[in-house]
Order: C-alpha cells, then sequence, then structure tokens
C-alpha cells in the first residue's frame, strides 16, 4: 500500500480522493471549495499524512494551472475597460501596496522584530492573491461586476509592481532567487517586457484572427492551441523575469479580440478548475504546522492588519476618486488576504539567511489566517455590506461622479416596468414591451450589459438589487411592475437569494405594484410565490408553450428579431 501511495500516479490518485471527500465535506458545511482544497494539503503534506511527495509533478500541475487561469483571465480582458479603469487601478493598486508596506513594517518594529525581518514581512503582506481573487469571483459570476473589474484591475497592477520589485532587488543582489543566480538586469527585463508586448500586438494585428479561425474547424485543436499558448508565453514571461502571471495574461489577451475567445474559454473552464486544484494542494502542502505556534500574538496582530487594514485602504481610495461606498467595500475585501508568494518571498529570506525560520513561521500562519478568513469575506461580501453600511456614508463623495448610472432622466420620469437583469431572457422581455409601447428601466450589476441595452435603445442604469439604498432611489412610486430575470448564485457559493431580497426591499422601500420573477423549478416557484411574487415566470415552460403554439399552427405574434449576445450574461445582482 506505501509503495502504491508514494508512486506519482498512485500518489495523484491518492489526492484527488481526499479532494472528493473533503470538498463534498465542505459543501455540507457551506464552506467555500478553495478552504477544503487547501485543508487538502495539510492533510497530505509532511506536518500529517506525509503523502505529497511527488513535489515535481504537482508544482507542475499547479503551474500549469496558474497559466491557464491568468489566460483565461486575458482572453476577457476589455482593451477600452482597461483605459477607463487605468487611474482607479493605478492608485488603488499603488496605494495600498504602499500604505501596507509601510504600516507592516511598523507594526513589525513595534512586535519587536529587528528591521530586516520587519521589511521582509511588511512587503510579504502586500501580495495578495491575484489567482484565489479571480476563482471567488469567478465563481460569485462577479467577475464581470464593476467591482470586480476594478479589484481585477488593482490586483494586476499590484502584481506588476510586486514582479518588479522583486525584479530590482534581484538585479542589486538584496533578492536573489533561491538558486543562487540573480535572474539578470532590469534593463534587460524591461527589454525583455517591451518585447512581449510588442509580440502580442504583432500577434494580434496580423495572425490571431486567421489562425483561430482555421484551427476553429477542429475544436480539439483550437483548444490544444489555446493551452500551448498559454503555457508558452507564461514559460517565456517566467524566462525573461516577468512571472509566469505576466505571460499567461499577455497569451490571453493575444487571443481576446478574436470571435473565438468565448468558445475558448468555456472549453478551457474545466481543465483550469482541475489544474488549480493542484495548486490549492500545492499551497497547503507548504505549510509547516511545526512553525505555526512560535509567533501566535504577532500572527493575529499581523492577520487583522491585513484582513481589516487593506481594505479600509482600497475603500478610502475608492471612495476620494468618486466611487460609492458599496462598490469601494466590495473590491476592497478582495485584498484581505496574502498570498501565496509571500511564503515563497520569505523562505528565499530564509535560505539567504537575511531572517530566522521564525519568520517563515509567522507569514505562514498570517497566510493560512488570511486566506481562510477572506475567503468568507469575499463570498458573504453583500450580506457584510449591509452590515456595515452605516458606517461607510464617510468614505463616499457627494454625488459619486465615478459611477456609470443612468442619466438623470431615469429619477424623474415614470417607469411602468422596472426590469433587472439584462441578459439574454431580459433583454428579450425589454425589447418586446418597448416594442408594444410600454417603457421599461432596465437594471444591470455588469456595466458591459448596461452599455449593450443602451445601444439597443432600451433605457439602463448600473446597480445592484440587492443594495437598499439604490433600489429606494428608483422610480418606485410610479412603477406598475418589477421584473427580475437575475440568475440566483450557483449552489453553495451564497446563503443569498436575490430574488427573495428584492422583493423585500422593494417593498419595504413602499412599492405597491407587483412583481414578477423568475423560477427553473416547481419547488422553487411555490416559495417564491410565498415569498411575496405576484408573478412567477418559468422560462423554460413558457418557451416550450410558445413553441407548441406556434408548431400546432398559432398564429405568429408580434414576433422580435433579438440581435445574438451569447456569452454576454451579466452579473448576478
Amino acid at each position: 500500500m506505501d509503495a502504491l501511495l508514494h508512486s506519482p500516479f498512485g500518489e495523484v490518485a491518492a489526492l484527488l480522493v481526499m479532494a472528493a471527500v473533503m470538498g463534498f465535506v465542505g459543501i455540507i458545511l457551506r464552506q467555500p471549495l478553495i478552504v477544503s482544497f487547501i485543508a487538502v494539503g495539510l492533510v497530505a503534506g509532511p506536518s500529517a499524512l506525509d503523502v505529497v511527495r511527488s513535489d515535481a509533478q504537482i508544482d507542475l500541475l499547479s503551474q500549469l494551472g496558474i497559466a491557464v487561469l491568468l489566460f483565461l483571465v486575458g482572453i476577457k480582458l476589455d482593451v477600452k475597460l482597461i483605459r477607463s479603469l487605468g487611474g482607479v487601478a493605478v492608485m488603488t493598486g499603488l496605494g495600498q501596496v504602499a500604505f501596507t508596506s509601510i504600516f507592516g513594517y511598523l507594526i513589525g518594529l513595534a512586535l519587536g522584530l529587528d528591521h530586516v525581518t520587519s521589511l521582509y514581512v511588511a512587503v510579504a503582506l502586500t501580495f495578495s492573491s491575484t489567482i484565489i481573487i479571480v476563482k471567488l469571483l469567478s465563481d460569485k459570476r462577479e467577475i464581470d461586476s464593476l467591482h470586480g473589474q476594478i479589484a481585477l484591475g488593482f490586483l494586476i497592477v499590484q502584481d506588476l509592481v510586486v514582479v518588479l520589485a522583486m525584479i530590482v532587488l534581484s538585479a542589486i543582489g538584496i533578492g536573489a532567487a533561491a538558486d543562487g543566480h540573480g535572474g539578470g538586469s532590469v534593463l534587460t527585463v524591461l527589454v525583455s517586457g517591451i518585447a512581449m508586448v510588442a509580440l502580442v500586438i504583432g500577434f494580434v494585428r496580423y495572425v490571431a484572427d486567421p489562425l483561430t479561425e482555421r484551427l476553429a474547424r477542429a475544436p480539439e485543436l483550437l483548444v490544444i492551441f489555446a493551452i500551448a499558448q498559454a503555457a508558452i508565453f507564461a514559460a517565456i514571461g517566467d524566462f525573461v523575469g516577468l512571472g509566469k502571471e505576466v505571460g499567461g495574461l499577455l497569451a490571453g489577451v493575444s487571443l481576446a479580440s478574436t470571435p473565438y475567445r468565448e468558445t475558448i474559454a468555456a472549453r478551457l473552464a474545466p481543465l483550469r478548475d482541475f489544474l488549480l486544484l493542484f495548486f490549492f494542494i500545492a499551497l497547503g502542502s507548504a505549510l509547516d504546522l511545526s512553525l505555526l505556534g512560535a509567533h501566535v500574538t504577532g500572527a493575529i496582530v499581523f492577520s487583522l492588519f491585513v484582513l481589516i487594514g487593506n481594505p479600509l485602504i482600497v475603500l478610502a481610495i475608492m471612495g476620494a476618486l468618486g466611487y460609492r461606498a458599496r462598490t469601494g467595500f466590495l473590491a476592497g475585501l478582495t485584498v484581505a488576504q496574502i498570498s501565496e508568494f509571500s511564503l515563497i518571498f520569505v523562505a528565499m529570506g530564509v535560505s539567504l539567511g537575511h531572517v530566522a525560520p521564525d519568520a517563515l513561521g509567522l507569514v505562514t500562519m498570517v497566510g493560512l489566517v488570511t486566506i481562510a478568513a477572506s475567503t468568507y469575506l469575499i463570498t458573504y461580501s453583500h450580506e457584510l455590506y449591509r452590515v456595515f453600511e452605516p458606517v461607510l456614508g464617510v468614505f463616499e463623495r457627494r454625488g459619486t461622479p465615478r459611477e456609470p448610472h443612468g442619466s438623470g432622466e431615469a429619477a424623474k420620469d415614470g417607469y411602468p416596468v422596472l426590469l433587472f437583469g439584462l441578459g439574454r431572457f431580459g433583454t428579450a422581455v425589454a425589447v418586446r414591451l418597448q416594442k408594444r409601447g410600454v417603457k421599461v428601466l432596465g437594471v444591470d450589476f455588469n456595466p458591459q450589459a448596461v452599455r449593450r441595452a443602451r445601444a439597443l435603445g432600451l433605457r439602463a442604469k448600473y446597480g445592484d438589487g440587492t443594495d437598499a439604498e439604490f433600489v429606494s432611489d428608483l422610480p418606485l412610486p410610479r412603477a406598475e411592475w418589477i421584473v427580475s430575470t437575475v440568475p440566483i448564485h450557483p449552489m453553495g457559493l451564497s446563503h443569498e437569494d436575490t430574488r427573495r431580497t428584492l422583493i423585500q426591499l422593494a417593498r419595504g422601500a413602499g412599492f405597491t405594484g407587483r412583481i414578477a420573477v423568475t423560477s427553473h423549478s416547481a419547488k422553487d416557484t411555490e416559495d417564491l410565490f410565498g415569498a411575496g411574487a405576484d408573478l412567477v415566470l418559468e422560462p423554460f415552460q413558457d418557451a416550450a408553450d410558445r413553441a407548441v403554439e406556434l408548431i400546432s399552427g398559432a398564429p405568429e405574434e408580434d414576433r422580435t428579431e433579438i440581435p445574438d449576445i451569447r456569452g454576454e450574461e451579466p452579473q448576478s445582482t
């Protein structure tokens, strides 16, 4: 049995079984899968069962998972969006790095750490895990929301700053890599980075469209090519000193303009989830439990600093830039943890003799606490906002000029129908109502969905149906219907049912009209009626009824062609 477990294949098989079991237990306990997968690494690591022996193979799979994840982030990047959010991304990212470094260093000195150790710990605390954050926001369907896009922007800025800092330290010999070489000069890395960007621009302009069009004739080959693109760019980025993350991101950007990006993203999503399992296992197995007890007090102080201080600085910066407190709060929660690279950074300092092994134990405990806690903070971010909403007004400028609200006419005009959710179904409903002369105000939490609706001639504004303040500011007195076509969160990701929340907030704001929501099961329909819905729409059943009418020869009435917006589902509100 021991020989079976310690063969690479048997070891991977055992890890997959453990992941399935612990993941199932986590779902029963309503815990995010990421925590379960890190727990697998802890249990399988050297501090417990010591199952993980094939470090090279697991590390290879985890690194490939990182490349694929960042590739999928890059392939969905909107150049116009990056340009519009560039200022807030840079200012928030740099502000958070500066704040965390300075105050982390001072806290380290106050706790009795020496200057070098305090500096290492402070720098380690500036690293936020882009991988974990992107995975959580993607699972919540919030990667395309305003706060998700801003968070992604400043996390990328933060990653680039961290990479640059490590390159500079490496070049001057302070932070040399663990294998003993400096990793090249800053000038060499800068030139290499410019060359990679130029390569991406040339590829996008001359190669991407014709190449993917030919590859798309064999979908399997298109997927293999996409994986190869992610891997080779990640390898090149790592080789020239930019890092696998930047390389994988640029690989995605190189295919972001092609008409097949949604197909590629959909086909790679299951592979991403499988490979990231090994990333989280590798992360958990790298945590040495024997080092965790040396600095309990320091770990608690630093953990509270990361969990509270980082979100506050993001909230303050975004408020000063003109964003609503709610957007700043949701974006700020994404940086309430340190990264796996924090452990690597401090381990490098230990290997170079700059800091004692106790420092690694301290950062390891901070990482364990903040990663686990921030996972819940992000998962239940909307519920937390409603708890702290009364005290967050000080972070919001009057008028919130940077929020993409609709025009002022929306507030003063009357709309018989307020429709939440501008996806395929919601947009189709809005267009047909407008064709019949019914004025509709569409609402969505995805700025892109709002722009698409306006392009179709609909009145639409950005907003969240679970935000009490936003709902109360809508023109409710003159509305006859509130219609919600918003999809609910996937099972296990949130306790919040946005439809029930919207019903409660609308009634609480004095809405006396009728409320219609969508459902996909008979049991759900019954529960929604019990929650106060006046009408429950069942899109699949209604579509089937309409199809029977058409097939049986019933007259076609007001059939309206709706532009194809597949693959562009909006954010859950």
